[in-house]
């Protein structure tokens, strides 16, 4: 699947700028993350894209990502697109065995805090260093939702330490600030 399919895909079933946004936070991170391990930049770009396409219309664990799965097979999408946009989703079931798994679930939650980390900051993204981040992660009362375990999981089983990871998702979007506005 192209990006150009990916995006019309994302931009026929997410209305919410705030979720296309986040779209393009996680393509911008998956790709970054490619181009360090060597990997397909353009298909993992997708995979970031489409991890939440679903979202919208199928907004709870026990529908999300599996009907968004099902949309993608009737639109002819291979198996493995599907499993590996399914991985970012701990109660999908899909294991996180591959490399583009592992990075689409590291990259998830972590691109979300990063967005309400810039939120909260007069120069927005522009100056934000991962100390600030890990910082605000310690706050449980911020950006509540954003499941602090999943981020330092995610970075453990990427092999990565947590601030190069932080730093590497924040240089990403801010490759990509122009549709991120942060």
């Amino acid at each position: 699947m192209t990006r150009d399919e990916a995006l019309a895909i994302l931009h026929e079933y997410v209305e919410n700028e705030n979720l296309r946004k986040h779209a393009y936070a996680v393509e911008a991170a998956m790709r970054a993350y490619a181009r360090k391990f060597g990997e397909d930049e353009d298909y993992w770009g997708v995979v970031g894209l489409l991890h939440d396409f679903d979202w919208e219309i199928h907004p709870t664990m026990e529908e999300h990502p599996s009907k968004g799965g099902e949309i993608l097979r009737e639109r002819g999408a291979d198996e493995k697109l599907i499993e590996d946009i399914a991985a970012h989703a701990p109660h999908s079931g899909v294991p996180r065995d591959t490399l583009v798994r592992r990075t689409i679930f590291a990259v998830d939650e972590l691109s979300g805090f990063i967005v309400a980390c810039s939120l909260v900051r007069p120069n927005g993204i522009s100056d934000l260093r991962p100390s600030s981040v890990k910082k605000k992660m310690k706050d449980s009362s911020f950006a509540a939702a954003v499941d602090r375990d999943d981020i330092r999981e995610g970075a453990e089983e990427l092999g990565v330490d947590l601030t190069e990871h932080i730093q590497t998702v924040i240089d990403a979007m801010r490759e990509v600030n122009d549709r991120l506005e942060l």
